[in-house]
């Protein structure tokens, strides 16, 4: 028998034979327990996603945890601001994201930087140009309007999800928990 600890907030989606979506959740676990009341549901994650009958179905009389694979989380250093952002990461680390993926950047003592779900559009590891030496990324975040400069030495970018639930049939709601299993 396994025990599990939640980790960050739980969410509650109303089910019904249409596919809803979460709001984004920044990853802090790699698994994602799932719990579905009154009626099964079919679950999808991602981005973006949508959910349907050929995705994993979860009954009513267990839950069920997904592998969501390993956190992606990095320092940040630097912020340029711009019609897209530009995501500094320290000296000899890398990018734990690709292309495609969605981060929320959480900056507590610069609130004004952070922002929720948006995409990375470019991942620059080139080196020694312009004297940067760390990689950087470049999000789909217009980040124009903040006023300030950047010096959080406490910021961190997570990449986030969504999750997509539907029923075939009935009203319910499903709860979706980050967890770590033991």
């Amino acid at each position: 028998m396994s025990a599990t600890r939640p980790v960050g907030i739980n969410s509650t989606v109303s089910t019904s034979t249409s596919s809803a979506q979460t709001s984004a959740i920044s990853q802090q676990s790699d698994t994602l327990r799932v719990v579905a009341e009154s009626v099964g549901v079919y679950v999808n994650y991602g981005s973006n996603p949508t959910a349907t009958n050929e995705n994993i179905y979860v009954g009513t009389s267990d839950d069920l945890k997904i592998s969501l694979g390993p956190v992606s989380a990095q320092k940040v250093v630097g912020v340029t601001k711009g019609s897209s952002t530009i995501i500094d990461f320290p000296e000899g680390t890398g990018s734990p994201f690709d292309v495609g993926d969605t981060v929320s950047l959480t900056a507590p003592s610069q609130s004004a930087f952070d922002f929720s779900h948006q995409t990375v559009t470019a991942v620059d590891r080139s080196s020694g140009v312009g004297g940067f030496f760390g990689t950087r990324i470049t999000v789909s975040y217009n980040s124009s309007g903040v006023s300030g400069t950047f010096a959080d030495p406490d910021a961190t970018l997570r990449k986030s999800f969504k999750v997509a639930v539907k029923t075939e049939a009935g009203t319910g709601k499903a709860y979706i928990q980050q967890v770590q299993a033991s």
